[in-house]
């Protein structure tokens, strides 16, 4: 048999009798690793007249790309709006325990907090591969705090804030650094968001629409500015009217400029959304849909109560109020789970489902070439699950992280 070191001493590992998600389609092939990533095979046969080096057999298992969560709060006891000493050690947790939930990589969420939080938090986040030590960080997400005093859902109305003249200087003034920032979610009908979102576009940091009163065409100039995602779809907005279907219409507007797509982010645990609302959504966009925990310090805990930033909130059961209302505040749901009522709720197909917590997140941050997928030269990040999609084993660049039966 030839050699296949020719190109690299690398082992190959191929996944045998699986149904890969390539393509949108559930395809019965087998998936080839080299070096963390997905190898086409057609290549290493003919150019390199190589052969694998270690085979594993899936067992029929489905294999799709790992899921990416670009809206998360905290876990396990960890919530990231909170300034202490160990906050490296509470995001590796997090990392950690969510390779079960089949998340290998996410956006660590602050929700509104004082300018003293920001400057101390954000410098202990750095930008990171997943791996054994725990899913990857593709960088912040700012939740706040310039967001509507209407809509501020869980977030504290002592710590919201405007712009003032040089809209964009008080914005870097508040987070004291936008270095490992991703995404940015703020209300679009503030005066000067305009310019605040052609610079943080221009910077390469992805606007999000959220926790806001505006209306349809402030919504839409917003998106002409640059803005491309909304924060957690029909929570926190206007409620959608048939006159003025506020941020909500974005999924049908006809002012999206040509070749830009507006992704929406969804909280599907069957307690922020009703199934219709998740079904009407998903109909009218269904490209747009980018699966979103919105967990928070207590997902993975007991019933009781835990803090999102500055506030107490009470987990009753799958509800998450601020204490003593009835307001909700973030879920204790977790990725798979999410997947799992989405496909159950619309009625859409597993590759559909798995798609929304995968491909649309990746192509939401613009890394579709490296995550998202199992497309040849992607990295290989990548879960095993049964049909019922519950995940069986995790994998982070070719390596296996997390397994169901080593419990």
């Amino acid at each position: 048999m030839p050699s296949n070191k020719s190109v690299s001493d690398a082992p190959i590992v191929q996944f045998t009798n699986c149904r890969i998600l390539r393509n949108h389609q559930l395809q019965r092939e087998d998936l080839w690793v080299r070096e963390g990533k997905i190898l086409n095979p057609e290549k290493l046969f003919f150019d390199e007249k190589g052969s694998a080096d270690i085979q594993l057999d899936c067992k029929d298992s489905i294999i799709a790309p790992g899921f990416i969560d670009v809206q998360i709060n905290g876990g396990f006891g960890v919530d990231f709006s909170l300034a202490t000493d160990d906050f490296k050690s509470g995001i590796d947790l997090v990392s950690q325990k969510i390779l079960s939930h089949g998340v290998t990589s996410f956006c660590p969420t602050l929700v509104t907090s004082p300018p003293s939080v920001y400057h101390q938090v954000l410098p202990q986040i750095s930008i990171r591969n997943g791996g054994a030590h725990g899913a990857g960080i593709l960088g912040a997400h700012l939740e706040g705090p310039f967001i509507s005093k209407e809509k501020k859902g869980a977030h504290p109305e002592h710590c919201l804030r405007t712009f003032e003249e040089g809209a964009f200087q008080d914005l870097l003034a508040t987070y004291g650094s936008l270095d490992c920032v991703r995404i940015v979610t703020l209300a679009p009908e503030m005066k000067r968001s305009s310019e605040v979102i052609q610079e943080l576009t221009k910077q390469g940091i992805c606007v999000s629409l959220g926790h806001s009163v505006a209306n349809l065409s402030q919504a839409e100039e917003a998106v002409q500015h640059g803005a491309t995602f909304i924060t957690h779809l029909f929570n926190a907005m206007l409620p959608f009217h048939h006159r003025d279907p506020g941020i909500v219409g974005l999924l049908t507007s006809d002012k999206i400029p040509a070749g830009r797509r507006v992704f929406y982010g969804m909280i599907s645990d069957g307690i922020h959304t009703n199934p219709a609302a998740l079904r009407i959504a998903h109909r009218a966009h269904p490209k747009g849909l980018v699966l979103v925990t919105d967990a928070i310090a207590g997902m993975g805990l007991a019933p009781g109560r835990h803090t999102l930033g500055q506030q107490v909130v009470e987990i009753d059961g799958l509800n998450t109020y601020i204490a003593g209302t009835k307001t909700l505040s973030g879920s204790v749901a977790t990725m798979d789970t999410c997947v799992r009522h989405f496909q159950e709720a619309t009625g859409c197909s597993v590759e559909t489902a798995l798609e929304a917590a995968s491909l649309h997140p990746a192509q939401l941050l613009g890394i579709e070439h490296k995550k998202g997928t199992l497309d040849y030269d992607s990295d290989a990040d990548f879960l095993m699950l049964n049909d019922g999609l519950y995940v069986q084993a995790t994998y982070i660049a070719g390596e296996e992280v997390w397994r169901q039966d080593a419990l």
